[in-house]
């Protein structure tokens, strides 16, 4: 504490001013302010440092009022430009490609993409690997430009919306069960085989069945029995030419004037064979081959 002193004198009266008896210095002195410039100058030297780094990572990470590099920031979502490898799964709402460029999506082991409901479960998968394409949905649909489905598969049913559904493999379509088309048609000049090599073939349908062969013919091979059968109408064979080459031919009567002329008979089982013809019937003579 600074004590003053106040001394009242007339004029012509010397003054004794008082010596100083204690001076104190205000400051830091010695080791301590040379410890502090130490100290300030550590401080400077650390923000000159900070700065020039975030000054060196600006400008390699390309940063700017509208994003950084490539990746660009609009009002529609993110925008990227050229190309970009994720390490951790992708979550978005849309990905689509510019007007001018297509979409490549490409992983070194499989590509896979999810679709979750608002629960987290996986309602939709599409997964893309070196093997196997395979697609895990409750509903799989190919639309064309127009969005006519074009093709679709659930648990149910496989439906083919085009007009045509064309098999190219030599081997041509196998089918585990029955198909349902209104027409089974080959290219031209090929040949159309329907066969069933181990089960039976049966072709239906509610108004009719129409089998052509406009430049050829048609054949109807089978291990066992061939079976023409009508319920309500009759079998009708319309042509100029009705060949049976390997029909059972019964022994030679005595007939004469036969000049190498048959007749066919009908056995009681509705079996064909041939017999001699001759003035009268001989399929009586001739009724051994039934038996």
């Amino acid at each position: 504490m600074v004590r003053e002193q106040y001394t009242t004198t007339t004029e012509g009266t010397p003054i004794e001013r008082p010596e100083n008896q204690c001076v104190y210095k205000i400051g830091i002195y010695g080791w301590r302010k040379r410890c502090l410039y130490l100290f300030v100058l550590l401080l400077l030297i650390i923000l000159v440092v900070n700065l020039a780094l975030t000054i060196w990572i600006l400008r390699v990470m390309w940063f700017s009022p509208i994003g950084m590099g490539h990746l660009h920031v609009t009002n529609d979502g993110l925008r990227l430009e050229g190309e970009s490898e994720f390490l951790l799964p992708l979550y978005a709402k849309e990905i689509r490609s510019r007007v001018d460029s297509s979409l490549l999506l490409q992983s070194t082991q499989n590509v896979t993409v999810n679709a979750r409901n608002s629960e987290g479960e996986v309602t939709g998968r599409l997964k893309v690997g070196p093997k196997m394409v395979e697609i895990q949905s409750q509903q799989f649909q190919i639309n064309s430009k127009d969005g006519k489905p074009l093709f679709t598969v659930d648990e149910k049913e496989v439906v083919v919306g085009t007009d045509k559904l064309r098999v190219t493999g030599p081997e041509g379509a196998l089918f585990e069960h029955s198909v349902e088309t209104p027409l089974v048609r080959a290219d031209p000049f090929e040949d159309l085989r329907l066969e069933s090599p181990t089960r039976s073939l049966s072709v239906d349908a509610p108004r009719g069945v129409h089998i052509k062969a406009h430049a050829g013919k048609i054949e109807a091979l089978s291990q066992m029995d061939i079976i023409f059968q009508s319920s309500d109408g009759m079998l009708v064979l319309d042509t100029e030419t009705i060949c049976l080459p390997k029909l059972v031919q019964g022994t030679w009567g005595p007939s004469s004037g036969s000049e190498g002329l048959y007749e066919i008979c009908v056995c009681p089982d509705g079996k064909l064979y041939l017999s001699v013809a001759g003035v009268d019937t001989t399929c009586q003579e001739h009724s051994h081959v039934c038996l």
